[in-house]
């Protein structure tokens, strides 16, 4: 993944539940050094609709302060694992000081979340099923779960989400986990999709704190 985004000079948001990045240091390392951005995805990949307020919020400072130790800058936007996101998630999202969050699915385009019909200066960054590897490529073992549609055939969904987003000049976002996208037949795909992109003029490549700041310079 990483010698795929730096070949098209792709700087990418690396979601990671703390406990994978404390088992995995030289990952965060890894990515930092490749001006990538490091943010938060939960303590252990634990369900926020399962956990009372107080424990989601003790996990979720415990993990901006393991995140923010291992890779050298405090983390600035949270994708919520498994997109869980509780009546809680949003005012300790705002304890945090987060500027975005990027688990939520209103719209295809950046918008502000409100808490009571209230701003809250919380950009949200919308994720959707269609545009994650994972409903396409998982497998379970020990289920009837398994990766029904090629690879290929799921870059070409990803193919047409991208051109109507670049002839809306929108947002194409897509959510990848390094342990279902990164194989070789699976990389192909990806490596062809990035092809196609890089063929079209004016696009703008850029983490998800980088869109964030984006949103609100134009916002003002």
């Amino acid at each position: 993944m990483l010698r795929l985004l730096e070949r098209h000079g792709i700087p990418a948001s690396f979601f990671m539940p703390a406990v994978s990045a404390l088992l995995h240091p030289g990952e965060v390392r890894d990515y930092v050094a490749a001006g990538h951005e490091v943010a938060m995805h939960g303590w252990i990949h634990e369900r926020n609709m399962l956990l009372g307020p107080a424990d989601e919020r003790e996990l979720a400072l415990r993990a901006a302060d393991t995140l923010e130790k291992l890779s050298g800058t405090r983390p600035v936007g949270i994708r919520t694992p498994s997109w869980d996101f509780s009546d809680h998630t949003l005012a300790i999202t705002r304890e945090l000081g987060l500027r975005y969050d990027s688990s939520l699915m209103a719209d295809d385009e950046p918008y502000e979340l409100l808490a009571d019909g209230e701003p809250t200066g919380v950009v949200e960054i919308p994720v959707e099923w269609i545009r994650d590897d994972a409903p396409y490529l998982m497998m379970d073992r020990y289920a009837a779960l398994r990766p029904y549609t090629p690879p290929r055939q799921v870059a070409g969904i990803w193919r047409d989400e991208f051109d109507a987003a670049y002839a809306e000049g929108g947002l194409f976002q897509l959510t990848l986990h390094p342990h279902i996208i990164g194989h070789r037949s699976r990389m192909a795909a990806l490596a062809e999709l990035l092809d196609h992109i890089a063929v079209h003029q004016g696009i703008w490549y850029a983490t998800h704190a980088q869109v964030a700041e984006h949103v609100w310079k134009h916002a003002r």
